[in-house]
């Protein structure tokens, strides 16, 4: 999910490819795209998808679970169906859908899901969302200047990154396309590229920290 590729023609947009998607989306709804491999989901992945659906008003967030993060080795990633359990057990609140739609759709990379999605729902409004450590290493995504010509993106602030965040290549390189954080709530349907830095509470909870407090009580047994 982390990574943009070549254009690939989608699908025509239709009920039936919604349903095996397990989306139902109309036009004129305002949807964060939130991916990510969720490896494993945790408070702090829940806290940057609140953040953004309240702060820019959004009907939905769709939580994106990734195949495979191309940047990490295949023996540290969990089933899929193991991340998007996790992620369900996490998102209880109204308006989160967590699915595996790259597996669904035969996409790889970021920019395809997007076009897809785009492609199948018309209308929608669309917003990528993103914490501030992947906004820092963004510029390593295959194709990130096209995502953000594709749609709208709000990142949310994380602990120790968001400052380093603010001054990465893909933040200087879209500079004058930030928006004010008082008006993310107009991103959503606004002409591209587009972004906006959303600053709130932090919180410290991180899947790496997680994935190594699960190995050491493993190791105990």
């Amino acid at each position: 999910m982390w990574f943009a590729g070549p254009a690939r023609r989608a699908p025509v947009s239709g009920r039936p490819q919604a349903l095996r998607l397990g989306l139902h989306l109309a036009p004129g709804m305002k949807v964060g795209l939130y991916g990510g491999s969720f490896n494993p989901a945790h408070d702090g992945h829940a806290h940057v998808a609140e953040t953004a659906k309240r702060r820019l008003g959004l009907d939905r967030v769709v939580w994106l679970v990734s195949p495979q993060n191309p940047l990490k080795g295949r023996g540290e990633t969990a089933d899929l169906e193991e991340r998007i359990a996790g992620a369900r057990a996490l998102t209880q609140g109204l308006g989160n859908i967590v699915i595996g739609a790259e597996s669904k759709l035969g996409s790889t990379y970021t920019i395809d899901t997007i076009r897809s999605l785009k492609a199948r729902f018309p209308g929608v409004k669309f917003v990528w969302i993103m914490g501030a450590d992947s906004l820092a290493s963004f510029h390593r995504w295959k194709g990130w200047t096209q995502i953000m010509q594709e749609v709208p993106v709000a990142v949310v602030s994380r602990p120790w990154i968001s400052l380093k965040s603010r001054f990465s290549p893909a933040a200087r390189r879209f500079a004058r396309f930030r928006r004010p954080s008082h008006g993310a709530v107009t991103l959503p349907g606004s002409p591209t590229p587009a972004w906006v830095f959303l600053f709130g509470r932090f919180n410290f909870q991180s899947s790496t920290a997680l994935r190594e407090r699960m190995q050491r009580a493993r190791a105990r047994r």
